[in-house]
């Protein structure tokens, strides 16, 4: 078995543990219901994702804040996002930092951990997470707190 596929199976069986945790306790627990489990976020032009970010806008470099939330199992949680721009629009650097509590809490972490090899080097506008580290309802605030900071950040 190679170490994709043993970190695939990993990650499946938390993912299924989880699931199952969360449906007996009721817990705030952040699953991902996709068939495909592992790291994975999509940088998809902004036309292909739905993405709200225009493409063509020119932006100010800086570092922008944004706060985004999502609907998960337990209720809404919250993930406040800090990211560096260069004028192009290219994301420099990015901070996440988890608002949440329990099951969530631990997503988002994981999120955080992530986040800055699927995104930095990007640019702004073909930003669509989808997952990361197995986290797939955090990406729903963070591309929300994405578009906040494009909006701050349009020249």
């Amino acid at each position: 078995m190679t170490l994709r596929r043993h970190q695939r199976a990993v990650l499946t069986t938390a993912a299924v543990s989880a699931l199952l945790l969360g449906a007996a306790c009721g817990s705030d627990a952040e699953t991902d219901t996709s068939s495909e489990s592992g790291s994975s976020a999509s940088a998809e032009s902004s036309e292909d994702a739905g993405s709200s970010v225009d493409a063509d806008a020119t932006y100010t470099a800086g570092t922008y804040t944004g706060e985004g939330s999502y609907s998960n199992p337990g209720g809404t949680s919250s993930v406040s996002v800090e990211m560096t721009l260069a004028a192009d629009g290219t994301v420099d650097d990015v901070t996440v930092t988890p608002e949440a509590s329990g099951t969530s809490r631990q997503y988002q972490e994981k999120f955080a951990g992530g986040i800055a090899d699927e995104v930095v080097g990007k640019k702004l506008a073909d930003l669509d997470v989808s997952k990361v580290a197995g986290s797939s309802l955090t990406s729903g605030g963070f591309n929300e707190a994405v578009e906040q900071i494009a909006a701050e950040a349009q020249a």
